[in-house]
């Protein structure tokens, strides 16, 4: 619920409710808030015990549609795609496959990659005129 609140929002409450209520009335209002929200807690998860008891095997039907819900939350669309695409294979083009296996004293070994060319201060980069 309160995921998104960072300490400088709190910082900007605890300072608006002392210039608001005080520091004489600030940790009766502060006790009062938590013992508050405790409560309605206990409310809701004896709310949700009771109703599992009353229904059974129904409310576990009743509570995977909000599961499935919570997971849209984290939608991320690279990742439905890939997972559609290619079954959920983290690396579908193989990329890191020397990096997984050991590399055998008789086989080839892999190409070390080629160094990257740095231009001088002054000096153009080439232009290629059939890739424009």
């Amino acid at each position: 619920m309160f995921d998104s609140v960072g300490w400088g929002e709190i910082l900007v409450i605890v300072v608006a409710g002392l210039f608001i209520l005080g520091p004489e009335r600030l940790p009766s209002a502060a006790a009062w808030l938590g013992k508050t929200i405790r409560q309605v807690r206990e409310y809701a998860t004896g709310a949700q015990t009771k109703l599992r008891d009353e229904m059974g095997p129904e409310f576990e039907e009743l509570r995977k549609p909000l599961e499935d819900l919570r997971g849209l939350r984290n939608f991320n669309p690279k990742t439905a795609v890939r997972r559609t695409l290619f079954d959920g294979d983290a690396d579908p083009l193989g990329l890191n496959t020397l990096k997984d296996k050991p590399v055998s004293n008789g086989g080839p070994t892999p190409a070390a990659p080629k160094p990257v060319e740095r231009l001088a201060p002054d000096e153009r980069p080439p232009i290629d005129p059939d890739a424009t």
